[in-house]
C-alpha cells in the first residue's frame, strides 16, 4: 500500500513541476494587456498581415517625438499691406470738406487708394542649422516683414527666400545661432495607417502637438482659387486647425513626411479631415528655392482632363489610364509637335502615365529645353511625338484686376488658355470674375469669384475693355443682362443674370 502511496506522490510532484515549467516559459500565456497597443477579440495570424508583429504596433513614443522635433517648430508672423480703392470716407469717418462737392458735382463719391494692412499667423519648422525655416507660401507672401518666433521666446526677422504658390510652399531664413532643426524624411514609405503628429500653433496656442493616422495619400482636392496646381495631398485625421499651416506632419521615427496646408471644414476647425504636403515634394521645391529663388518647372501647353468610362467607351480605349488632351495651347510645344485634342497621353519618356495629375507632375520635372519622347493614342492607334519641353511661366500673364467700370460690384480680367488651365477651368474665353464686393448689386444677383462673364447684352466679350464701353454707355437705373457660366469639377451651367446700374 505504502509503495501505491509512494508512486502516486512521485507523479504529483512531477506533474506540478511540469506545470511550473510550462508557466515559466509562455510568458505570453500570463502577459498583461497594453492599453497602447490596442487589443483585439479577433486572432491575427501570419497569413493575414505580411507585417510582423513588431510593425502592426509600433512603439507610440509620442512624448520623445515631440521632445526631440518641437523645438525645431516655430511660430510664423507676417505683415501685409494691400492698397485698396474706396469711395466717400471709407472706414476711417475723418470728414472731408470737399467731398460733399466732389459728390454732387460729379454725381458719386470721390474714389481714394487707402493701404489697409493685415497680419499672417502660421508655422514653420527649420530644416538645417543655417537657419532655414519651410512654411506655407499663402502665410509669407506679399510681406512687407516676417518675424520667427521659437519656442525659447526667442524671436527673429525672416528673410523671405521664396515663394512657390504652385505647391504653397515657401522658404526663409533666419540669422542664428545653434538653431535646433529637422531633416525631412521619404514620404514615399509612409502608408495609410501610419501614425503621425502634427505640431503648430493652432489659433495662436503655440507648440500644440495633435496625433492621428495617415488616411489617405495622393490626395486631389480639385480646382479653385485657394488650392495650389500641383497637389499630391497626405491626408491625416490629427487635429489641424487655422495656424497649424506651415506645420511639420512627423512620423512616429521622428522623420518630417509632411508640412500642413489645408483642412476641409464647413466651419473653419478641425473635422479631421486635413492635408499635408508630402516631404519628397518639399525636397524638389526648396532645392530650387534655396539655389534660384524659385521654381523651374517644365510645361507642355496642354489642358489635360480625366479618362472617365464615358471617355474610354466614346474612344474606343482598352484602359482609363493616361490623360486626355482636352486643348492644345497655340504656340506652345505640344502644338509644334502636333498633339490635337482628343489625344490621350499615355508615356512620357517611357514611363507610363496614370492619370492627369501624374502627367502634371512628370512634366514639371523636366529640365526646359529638354526633347522628351511622348506616346498617346489617336482614334484607337498609338502614335509618337518628340516634344521640346519649355517652362512654365512662374507669372500669370494676365491683364491687372480691373473695376468693372460703373460700380456694379466686380473686378474682372481677360480669361486666358493658361489662366483657365491654373484653375481646370474647360473655358478660355470670357471675362474672369476675381472679386464680388460686399453687399453690392453683383453679390445681391448671387455673382461671385471664379464665375465667367461669356456676354454682355448679347454681345461677346474678350477683354476688359469690351465690358467698360458697354456698361459706360449705361445710365444709372438701366438694366445689363450677363451671360455667366460657373464651373464646377469640369462640369459648367450657364445662367442669365440681370443687374441695374446705380
Amino acid at each position: 500500500m505504502k509503495k501505491y502511496i509512494v508512486i502516486s506522490l512521485m507523479s504529483f510532484l512531477v506533474g506540478a513541476l511540469l506545470a511550473g515549467l510550462l508557466f515559466v516559459y509562455l510568458p505570453e500565456k500570463n502577459a498583461q494587456i497594453s492599453y497602447l497597443e490596442e487589443s483585439s477579440p479577433f486572432s491575427i495570424t501570419p497569413t493575414v498581415y505580411a507585417s510582423s508583429a513588431a510593425q502592426i504596433k509600433p512603439d507610440l513614443d509620442f512624448v520623445n517625438i515631440a521632445e526631440s522635433v518641437g523645438p525645431a517648430v516655430f511660430k510664423i508672423e507676417a505683415e501685409r499691406v494691400e492698397k485698396r480703392r474706396v469711395r466717400g470716407f471709407g472706414d476711417d469717418f475723418r470728414s472731408d470738406p470737399f467731398e460733399d462737392f466732389w459728390e454732387r458735382f460729379f454725381g458719386r463719391p470721390r474714389e481714394r487708394e487707402r493701404e489697409y494692412r493685415s497680419r499672417a499667423q502660421g508655422t514653420g519648422f527649420c530644416i538645417d542649422r543655417k537657419g532655414y525655416i519651410i512654411t506655407n507660401n499663402h502665410i509669407v507672401e506679399n510681406a512687407i516683414s516676417v518675424l520667427v518666433f521659437t519656442i525659447d521666446g526667442e524671436d527673429y526677422s525672416g528673410e523671405v527666400i521664396g515663394t512657390d504658390p504652385n505647391t504653397d510652399l515657401a522658404l526663409i531664413k533666419v540669422e542664428g545661432k545653434n538653431l535646433p532643426y529637422v531633416e525631412l524624411g521619404d514620404s514615399a514609405r509612409l502608408r495609410v495607417g501610419e501614425w503621425v503628429l502634427a505640431i503648430g500653433n493652432p489659433f495662436g496656442m503655440e507648440h500644440t502637438v495633435t496625433a492621428g493616422i495617415v488616411s489617405a495619400k495622393g490626395r486631389q482636392l480639385g480646382v479653385g482659387m485657394n488650392v495650389p496646381e500641383y497637389q499630391d495631398f497626405i491626408q491625416t485625421d490629427a487635429a489641424i486647425n487655422r495656424g497649424n499651416s506651415g506645420g511639420p506632419l512627423v512620423n512616429m521615427k521622428g522623420e518630417v513626411v509632411g508640412i500642413t496646408s489645408n483642412i476641409l471644414s464647413p466651419s473653419g476647425g478641425n473635422i479631421g479631415i486635413g492635408f499635408a504636403i508630402p516631404s519628397n515634394l518639399a525636397k524638389k521645391v526648396v532645392k530650387q528655392l534655396r539655389e534660384k529663388g524659385r521654381v523651374v518647372r517644365g510645361y507642355l501647353g496642354v489642358g489635360i482632363q480625366p479618362v472617365t468610362d464615358d471617355v474610354k467607351k466614346s474612344l474606343n480605349l482598352s484602359s482609363k489610364k493616361g490623360a486626355l488632351v482636352a486643348s492644345v495651347e497655340p504656340g506652345f510645344p505640344a502644338e509644334k509637335a502636333g498633339l490635337e485634342r482628343y489625344d490621350v497621353i499615355i508615356e512620357v519618356n517611357g514611363q507610363p502615365i496614370e492619370d492627369g495629375n501624374d502627367l502634371r507632375f512628370k512634366i514639371a520635372d523636366i529640365e526646359p529645353g529638354t526633347k522628351v519622347n511622348i506616346k498617346v493614342i489617336r482614334d484607337g492607334k498609338e502614335k509618337s511625338f518628340t516634344v521640346r519641353i519649355t517652362e512654365k511661366s512662374p507669372v500669370e500673364e494676365m491683364e491687372p484686376e480691373t473695376p468693372s467700370g460703373k460700380d456694379i460690384g466686380i473686378s474682372v480680367t481677360a480669361m486666358t488658355p493658361r489662366l483657365a488651365q491654373r484653375y481646370g477651368y474647360r473655358t478660355r474665353e470670357g471675362l474672369l470674375i476675381t472679386k464680388v464686393q460686399q453687399y453690392s448689386e453683383a453679390e445681391r444677383r448671387g455673382l461671385r469669384a471664379g464665375d465667367i462673364i461669356l456676354e454682355v447684352n448679347r454681345k461677346e466679350v474678350a477683354s476688359v475693355r469690351d465690358f467698360e464701353n458697354i456698361v459706360k454707355k449705361k445710365e444709372s437705373g438701366d438694366a445689363i443682362i450677363l451671360l455667366v457660366r460657373r464651373e464646377s469639377n469640369g462640369e459648367f451651367q450657364d445662367t442669365l443674370i440681370t443687374l441695374r446700374i446705380p
